[in-house]
């Protein structure tokens, strides 16, 4: 199938500049953080800057793996900083978020894979902002549920955990996860009561079927919202974009995945799945 290089039109994103991007932009470097918005390359980083909007990431920079959609730089990461709960609950409060969006590289070099960190962070982040809500974007722990339950247990609003593509593509995409294991990680958090959320990237090759078919298994986990976005090749080297799926398409899944239970679906080309993420504590799920 021949690889397609030129943005399609309705790929437009905003500028990454304004006063409010600036004001994110030095708080994240003042206080040593790090966030997928520039690790990830993510196209929305101009319109939620300057909303004054960011998912930080946590436990380093530095990914124990080497998906091949995924930006983030490989390697072997430094130890956890012990201080960086303290640094970003701070952050939190300066730019005064209702809601807030942590995610975190895979750290498989840990023997609890991070997850006591994470507990740390978030229990820090609403010590600090009370009343704040937030949402974890997980790995999948190895889908060791202990320590998926170090997460529950510190209490976050929303937990999402992507699936990122279709099951025949998994292994081709995704280094070491597993499609039946990120499922069981949804599982396991709907089962303990949790939001449970999940991603889906489209564009790589995968048909329609398989679309729907994703989409159908995630909500049979137990997730109650579904994001799907239009991937796009972060640098050379990665996979490359298969096919530019149509404005017109996203409406058709968005429209499957209500028909199929899911109380919020967010289906459109520059969807990512921390994009709106507000919206989806709104929409009355918690």
């Amino acid at each position: 199938m021949e690889r397609i290089r030129r943005l399609p039109p309705w790929l437009k994103m905003q500028r990454a500049s304004g006063s409010n991007y600036s004001m994110v932009k030095n708080l994240v470097t003042a206080n040593r953080l790090h966030t997928i918005c520039t690790s990830g390359n993510c196209p929305n980083i101009g319109e939620c800057w300057n909303s004054g909007t960011a998912t930080f990431m946590i436990l380093g920079n530095i990914c124990t793996r080497a998906c091949k959609f995924c930006a983030t730089i490989t390697g072997k990461p430094l130890p956890p900083d012990q201080g960086e709960p303290d640094r970003l609950a701070e952050s939190v409060k300066l730019l005064n978020l209702k809601h807030c969006v942590i995610t975190s590289v895979d750290r498989d070099d840990l023997p609890d894979g991070g997850a006591s960190h994470w507990a740390a962070t978030v229990k820090r982040v609403k010590e600090v902002n009370p009343g704040i809500t937030i949402e974890c974007l997980i790995p999948d722990f190895d889908g060791k549920t202990e320590y998926i339950q170090k997460v529950i247990e510190a209490s976050p609003e929303v937990v999402s955990h992507n699936v990122e593509t279709v099951r025949r593509l998994t292994p081709v995409i995704r280094t070491k996860a597993k499609y039946e294991r990120s499922l069981g990680v949804l599982r396991y958090l709907a089962e303990k009561g949790m939001v449970a959320k999940s991603g889906l990237m489209v564009g790589l090759g995968e048909t329609e079927e398989e679309i729907l078919q994703t989409i159908k298994d995630v909500y049979e986990a137990g997730c109650k919202i579904i994001t799907i976005g239009q991937y796009l090749q972060p640098a050379f080297g990665y996979m490359e974009v298969v096919e530019y799926i149509t404005p017109d398409k996203f409406e058709e899944y968005r429209k499957a995945a209500l028909e199929a239970g899911f109380e919020f679906v967010e289906s459109s080309p520059l969807v990512r799945s921390s994009f709106h993420a507000e919206k989806h504590v709104k929409a009355g799920l918690i």
